[in-house]
């Protein structure tokens, strides 16, 4: 009989004996145990984000989204990051020592951006505060704008739009919206990152010799050159380092005269890496042919800013990386980011503080 009760406890099996009991000849399998889940935390996310990505965020969290096309104003950006444990922030949110000094709670911040000069990394370190961007998900996007405004600055597309709808356009003239050539020409690109390697992709693609000056690793055929040699030896100018105190007006008015008259300075990086005023002047004595900007100091520009009334000069508002794949990967990247911080994990991508 024992012997008989042992063997049928072995035909059970390990996981089956362990799983099941007899109790006035009923029987119950023990249950799985729960998933562990994270404490829910609280998140203020400063702008309203395309895509599905701020779901996954409330799935798991808190989350109070400021609801206006305009950014929060920095009273009501401290009032409410002062509660929370992570904040999701855009390049328009000043994130300072003094904001941050009121944030006993906050553990992440991740910057729906690629730069982070809004952010004061110093004091975010300090308090134990870890912070992320979004880079390389805009890279492609950032670098199509980049060639469409120089094309379009080079063979003047908005003076002759403009002139289709001024009822200006009376017939084929030889001698009107004689623009510049951009096949073959010479492209020098500040900054060889992912962003201004993607752009020296695009120019090789145009046949042009393509030098760079800054960071970066360059190939055979994209030179690495000083800063005066490629002001002086470039068509086109392209600006993709990040802002510092090294590059903070870094073209003012003596870098402007340096380059060809018949240049074009195309800045889609940030604002105050050029000189506004200087920029203006160069482009009212014809020191260069051209310029067009998609950052600004201050953005958004006032609507009375002299630099509007320039002549050959585009602005566009800030839309490198404005494509719906981009924008939407970036708000993944963001949430991500936010997530892994709030879990204790390391973040995809975590900026560092420069020591």
């Amino acid at each position: 009989m024992f012997g008989g009760h042992m063997v049928g406890a072995r035909r059970l099996g390990g996981a089956q004996a362990r799983g099941r009991a007899c109790s006035g000849g009923r029987s119950y399998t023990r249950p799985k145990p729960a998933r562990m889940r994270l404490p829910m935390a609280r998140c203020f996310v400063t702008r309203v984000l395309p895509g599905p990505a701020l779901d996954r965020l409330r799935d798991r969290h808190e989350v109070d989204v400021w609801p206006d096309r305009l950014p929060p104003p920095y009273q009501e950006l401290a009032a409410r990051a002062a509660g929370v444990e992570g904040l999701l922030t855009t390049l328009t949110d000043r994130v300072d020592a003094a904001l941050l000094e009121h944030c006993p709670d906050l553990r992440v911040i991740s910057n729906y951006a690629v730069g982070y000069d809004n952010i004061d990394l110093h004091a975010a370190a300090g308090r134990g505060i870890v912070v992320g961007n979004t880079p390389d998900v805009l890279t492609e996007a950032t670098a199509d704008l980049t060639f469409a405004l120089l094309l379009a600055t080079a063979r003047k597309l908005p003076e002759a739009i403009e002139s289709v709808r001024e009822g200006d356009w009376l017939t084929w003239e030889p001698g009107r919206y004689l623009g510049q050539a951009v096949a073959g020409a010479t492209l020098g690109i500040v900054g060889l990152g992912r962003i201004g390697t993607a752009v020296a992709q695009r120019a090789l693609g145009f046949e042009m010799t393509v030098l760079y000056t800054g960071g970066g690793q360059g190939s055979e055929a994209v030179r690495r050159v000083s800063f005066d040699t490629l002001l002086e030896e470039s068509d086109f100018v392209t600006l993709h380092c990040p802002l510092t105190a090294a590059t903070y007006h870094l073209f003012d008015a003596d870098a402007l005269r340096r380059m060809r008259s018949s240049a074009i300075l195309i800045n889609t990086a940030r604002g105050p890496i050029i000189d506004q005023e200087a920029l203006r002047d160069a482009l009212l004595a014809g020191e260069i042919a051209g310029a067009a900007l998609d950052v600004t100091e201050p953005e958004p520009l006032p609507p009375d800013d002299p630099l509007l009334s320039t002549p050959n000069l585009i602005v566009v508002p800030h839309i490198g990386s404005a494509t719906r794949v981009a924008r939407e990967d970036m708000a993944d990247l963001a949430v991500e980011n936010l997530l892994a911080g709030l879990d204790g994990r390391p973040l995809p991508h975590q900026v560092g503080v420069a020591v």
